[in-house]
C-alpha cells in the first residue's frame, strides 16, 4: 500500500489567520481516509464571522503587499519552491492518506503545482507592460494592478495541485488570497500554508477558510472579495458563477467533463493501450481529464485487448488508489447496473480484484462495451475508473457524438496518421485536445481550461491567460510639455 505513514495522532484542520492556526466557530466534523475508512483528523465548520476576520486581515495586508515590488514578492516564491521540493514526500504522503491516491500520483500532483509556481517566478521578467510614444510628446502604457482580496474554492481530487494552479500566480501579482479547501481533504492545506509561511509570506497575504457549503456561500456573499475561482462539479460551478456574477464579482468556475477518446485502427497498440488505460484508471478515474467514453472506430478489437491488459495489471493500493467515499463506490456500482439494463455489456470487470485488508473504499477498473450514445453512462460524469465504449463506423460519426457532448473539457485521438489527427483537432468541441495522449493537460505557460459546460467565465485558470483574471490593467497616458507642432492626437 505504497508504505504510507499514517500519523498516530489525529490532525486538526483549522483556519489559517494572520499566519496562525485558529479553530473555526462552527461544528466539529471528522476527516476519513479512503484507504481505511477511519477518521484521520477533524476540522470545524467556519462561520461568516470567521470570514470577516480573515477578510479584514487580508485587506490590511493588501495595502503593503500590493505595493511591494514584484521582484521582492517573487523571492518568496523561489523560497517556497525550495521548501516544497524539500518536503515533497511528506506532502505527497498526506495527499495519499486523505485523498486515496497512490504515492506516484500524489507526487506528480505536487510537481505540477511546482510547475505553475515556476511560471509565477518568471513573471518578474516576462510580464513586461508595453509603453509607447503614441503622438508628439504623448506616451501610453499599461500597468498591471492586483484585484485586491481574492478567493479560491478547490476540490477534493487534487488537494495540492488545484490550489497551486492559482495561489502562486494570484499572490505574485500582488493579491491577498483566501483559500477554501474541500472539507473532504482539508489536511493538505496545513502543509501548503505552513510552507508559504516558512518561505516568508507576510501575515494576512494567505488565509485558509475551512468548511463546506456554508463557507462557499459566505465567500460568494462577502462584499470585499471581488474575484473568485472555483473547481468542482458543473452543477455547483453553475451556482457559484451565477450567484457571484450577480454580485458583480469576477468569476471563473471550472465544472465537470465527459471526455472522449477517438480510437482509430491504425493506432500504435502499445501507446494506445497504455495511454487510454492510464487515462481512465489514473487517480481512480477521479479527475476531470479522465477518459470516460471511447469512440471505437472500425476494427479496433486488437487495440481494446491492450487497454484491458494494462487495466488488469493494476493492483488496488499499488497501481490504483482508493475512491473518496463509500457513497461514491455505491454510485459507481449503480451506474454500471443502469448501463447493463440499457443494453451495455461488460467487456472487463475488475471489481473482483483483491481489495487491501486495510478496509477503505475500493473499486477496480470496468470497461463497458456496446454503450448507447444517449445512455446514462455515456452522458453523465461518473468520476470513477469506468470506460464506456461506443462503436462507430467512421471518424465523422465519432465526431458527431463528441460534438453533441454537453461538456467541452478534453478530447484525444489515437492514430498514426497526421491528417486524421488534424481532422479531430479541428473538429473537436473541447478546450484541450490530445494526439496519442490520454490526458492532454497543457504545460505552463500554456493554460488549462475547457469550454461549454466545463467552464463558466472567461479566460483560463493557469498560464499566460490567467494573468488577466487575477489582475486588471490600468492605462496611463502622459504628456509633459506642449509641442509646437501639436495636432489632434496631442
Amino acid at each position: 500500500m505504497n508504505n504510507l505513514e499514517f500519523s498516530q495522532e489525529p490532525q486538526s484542520a483549522l483556519n489559517f489567520l494572520n499566519n496562525q492556526w485558529v479553530k473555526g466557530s462552527g461544528i466539529k466534523f471528522d476527516i476519513h481516509s479512503p484507504y481505511t475508512g477511519e477518521a484521520i483528523g477533524h476540522s470545524y465548520e467556519s462561520t461568516s464571522s470567521d470570514l470577516e476576520m480573515i477578510v479584514e486581515s487580508a485587506k490590511n495586508a493588501f495595502t503593503t503587499w500590493s505595493q511591494t515590488p514584484m521582484k521582492e514578492r517573487t523571492k518568496v516564491m523561489f523560497e517556497l519552491r525550495r521548501i516544497l521540493l524539500r518536503d515533497i514526500d511528506k506532502i505527497s504522503n498526506l495527499i495519499c492518506i486523505e485523498n486515496g491516491k497512490i504515492f506516484s500520483e500524489a507526487k506528480a500532483e505536487v510537481m505540477k503545482g511546482i510547475e505553475v509556481l515556476e511560471f509565477a517566478t518568471s513573471l518578474q521578467n516576462s510580464d513586461s507592460m508595453t509603453k509607447m510614444e503614441v503622438s508628439r510628446g504623448v506616451s501610453c502604457e499599461y500597468r498591471r494592478e492586483a484585484m485586491g482580496v481574492v478567493a479560491s474554492i478547490t476540490p477534493f481530487n487534487f488537494p495540492a495541485m488545484v490550489p497551486m494552479w492559482t495561489m502562486p500566480i494570484a499572490i505574485t501579482l500582488g493579491n491577498t488570497y483566501v483559500w477554501k479547501p474541500s472539507e473532504k481533504t482539508p489536511l493538505t492545506a496545513i502543509s501548503l500554508a505552513n510552507a508559504f509561511k516558512e518561505a516568508g509570506l507576510p501575515s494576512g497575504v494567505l488565509s485558509v477558510y475551512q468548511g463546506s457549503k456554508s463557507s462557499v456561500e459566505a465567500i460568494i456573499n462577502h462584499p470585499e472579495i471581488n474575484t473568485i475561482s472555483f473547481v468542482g462539479s458543473t452543477k455547483v460551478a453553475k451556482i457559484v458563477y451565477d450567484q457571484a456574477s450577480r454580485k458583480y464579482k469576477r468569476v471563473l468556475a471550472l465544472g465537470g467533463a465527459k471526455n472522449h477518446i477517438i480510437l482509430l485502427p491504425d493506432a500504435d497498440p502499445m501507446i494506445s493501450g497504455k495511454g487510454i488505460s492510464d487515462s481512465f484508471t489514473g487517480c481512480a478515474g477521479q479527475r476531470c481529464m479522465a477518459a470516460s467514453v471511447l469512440l471505437a472506430v472500425g476494427k479496433v478489437d486488437h487495440l481494446l485487448e491492450k487497454i484491458i491488459e494494462r487495466a488488469d495489471s493494476h493492483h488496488l493500493g499499488e497501481g490504483m488508489g482508493a475512491i473518496i467515499s463509500k457513497e461514491q463506490v455505491d454510485f459507481l456500482n449503480s451506474a454500471i447496473d443502469k448501463a447493463l439494463s440499457e443494453g451495455a455489456t461488460l467487456l472487463y470487470d475488475g471489481r473482483d480484484k483483491t481489495i487491501p485488508t486495510t478496509g477503505g473504499y475500493w473499486f477496480g477498473p470496468v470497461v463497458l462495451d456496446n454503450v448507447k450514445t444517449d445512455s446514462y453512462v455515456a452522458t453523465t460524469e461518473l468520476f470513477g475508473p469506468i470506460l464506456s465504449i461506443i462503436r462507430c463506423d467512421s471518424i465523422s460519426s465519432a465526431m458527431k457524438i463528441e460534438n453533441a457532448n454537453e461538456y467541452g473539457n478534453a478530447c484525444s485521438v489515437f492514430t498514426s496518421t497526421g491528417s486524421l489527427a488534424e481532422k479531430v483537432i479541428s473538429r473537436a468541441k473541447a478546450g484541450m485536445v490530445g494526439v496519442n495522449i490520454g490526458v492532454p493537460v497543457p504545460r505552463e505557460p500554456f493554460s488549462f481550461g475547457g469550454i461549454a459546460a466545463s467552464k463558466f467565465g472567461h479566460g483560463d485558470i493557469t498560464g499566460t491567460p490567467s494573468l488577466n483574471f487575477w489582475s486588471q490593467l490600468k492605462k496611463v497616458t502622459i504628456k509633459w510639455e506642449s509641442q509646437s507642432d501639436e495636432n489632434w492626437m496631442s
